[in-house]
C-alpha cells in the first residue's frame, strides 16, 4: 500500500520506518527542506531499535513538497502534535483526492478540524479522517537518524469523521496497523485520546521538580519517580470524569481506562501488559522537559484537557478534577486555556445539540 507520513517527530519516524519494514511504499513528508537535505544525505538511513535488536532502515523517498508526498497515498498518517493539525490540513487541501484516508494518532477532534479546514477551502473530495486513542508506538527519537521503538500498540481504538465511511477507513489503516479497533465516530475517537488523561497531572502535580531538577541539569521522569500514590489517585479521577461524558454522549464501552495501562492484571489496554514497566525502564523518558513549552502542556493541557472540559460543560457533565487540572495550567503558562485552547467554542460546534452533532459526525459536510 502507498503510504505519506507527514512530519518528523518521534511518532512519525517510528511510523515511517516501520511502515516500510512491512513493506509498504512509504513517502515521509518533512515541513523543513533542511530536514530533507539532511537526510537524503544520509541515504535516508534510519537506525531502529526495539526488541530484535538495532538495524538500520532505508526510508523510500523523503519529500518537502507535500502533494507530492501524498499523491497517490491510500494512507496518510499524521502523528504532528495537536497544534500543528490546521497548518498541515491548510497545506494538504489543494492535494487530497477522493478515497484517501487521512489517520491522526491520537487526534483531539482534529479529524473534525481538518475535515473542516479542507471541506471550507473547497476541496470536496470524499476523504476520510480518524483519529486513534495514542500514537501506534511508546517511541523516542535518538538524535535525528535514529529511532527507539519501547513497544508497539495490541489495541488502538479509533474513530471516523464522518461515520458513514467508517468501514472503508477503518479497513485502510488496518493495512498498515491491524491492531485498530472501532470506536465509533471522531468526537468517540476524541474522547479515547489518552494524552489529555495520562500527562496533565503528571506535569502539573510535579511542576516544582521539573523545574528545580531542570535548572540543575538533570532530568525529572514523571513516569518513574514523578508517578505517586497521590497523582494516580488523581489520574483515576480525571479518567472517570472522560468516561462520564463518553457515557453522558452514548457512547458504549470499552473505554479503555487509563487504570489498565497501570495494572497488568486488569484488561489489556492500549499498549498491552507491562507497558508502563517497559517505559521506564528504556529511560528514553528521562528527557529534558520545558515545562511552559512541552507537548504534554501545550497540546495535552491547553487543547485535550481544554476540549474534554467544553465537552463536559456543553453535555451538563462536572468535572472538577479536569477543571482544577486546566485552571493550573492556566495559571502556570499565564494562558487562560479554556479560552485560547480548543474547545467547542473554537470548532463552531457548541451552538449544536447532540443531535445535530450526532448527525454532522455521521454524515460529515
Amino acid at each position: 500500500m502507498k503510504i505519506a507520513v507527514l512530519g518528523g517527530g518521534n511518532g512519525s519516524l517510528a511510523a515511517a520506518v516501520d511502515m516500510v519494514e512491512q513493506q509498504h511504499d512509504v513517502r515521509l513528508w518533512r515541513r523543513n527542506p533542511d530536514d530533507v537535505q539532511t537526510m537524503r544525505a544520509t541515504d535516508n538511513e534510519i537506525t531502529l531499535k526495539d526488541f530484535q535488536g538495532e538495524r538500520v532502515v532505508r526510508l523510500h523517498r523523503i519529500e518537502h513538497d507535500i502533494a507530492i508526498a501524498i499523491e497517490g497515498a491510500e494512507l496518510i498518517v499524521c502523528p504532528a502534535p495537536a497544534n500543528a493539525q490546521a497548518d498541515i490540513a491548510a497545506q494538504l487541501a489543494p492535494h487530497l483526492s477522493d478515497g484517501q484516508v487521512v489517520f491522526l494518532p491520537p487526534g483531539t477532534l482534529g479529524s473534525y478540524l481538518m475535515a473542516k479546514i479542507v471541506n471550507d477551502s473547497g476541496n470536496k473530495a470524499k476523504v476520510t479522517f480518524a483519529e486513534a486513542g495514542t500514537l501506534p508506538y511508546l517511541t523516542r527519537k535518538h538524535g535525528e537518524q535514529a529511532i527507539a521503538i519501547t513497544t508497539r500498540a495490541t489495541r488502538l481504538p479509533t474513530g471516523v469523521f464522518p461515520q458513514s465511511r467508517k468501514s472503508q477507513a477503518l479497513d485502510t489503516i488496518r493495512k498498515a496497523f491491524p491492531s485498530v479497533e472501532d470506536a465509533g465516530n471522531g468526537l468517540s475517537g476524541a474522547l479515547m485520546n489518552a494524552g489529555p488523561i495520562i500527562h496533565p497531572p503528571l506535569i502539573l502535580m510535579n511542576a516544582g521538580a521539573i523545574q528545580h531538577f531542570a535548572e540543575d541539569g538533570r532530568h525529572w521522569d514523571i513516569h518513574n519517580e514523578g508517578t505517586q500514590p497521590a497523582i494516580r489517585c488523581v489520574t483515576d479521577q480525571l479518567d472517570a470524569e472522560r468516561v462520564a461524558v463518553r457515557e453522558a454522549l452514548g457512547y458504549s464501552g470499552p473505554h479503555f481506562p487509563l487504570a489498565d495501562h497501570y495494572d497488568p492484571q486488569r484488561e489489556e489496554w492500549m499498549y498491552g501488559n507491562l507497558a508502563h514497566e517497559k517505559l521506564v525502564d528504556s529511560g528514553d523518558w528521562r528527557e529534558p522537559l520545558v515545562l511552559t513549552e512541552h507537548r504534554y502542556m501545550r497540546e495535552d493541557v491547553e487543547l485535550g484537557l481544554a476540549l474534554l472540559v467544553s465537552i463536559a460543560e456543553w453535555s451538563g457533565v462536572a468535572t472538577p478534577v479536569a477543571t482544577a487540572l486546566l485552571s493550573l495550567g492556566s495559571a502556570i503558562c499565564e494562558i487562560d486555556f479554556r479560552q485560547q485552547g480548543r474547545t467547542m467554542e473554537s470548532l463552531g460546534l457548541a451552538d449544536l445539540s447532540q443531535e445535530q452533532l450526532a448527525h454532522l459526525l455521521e454524515t460529515g459536510f
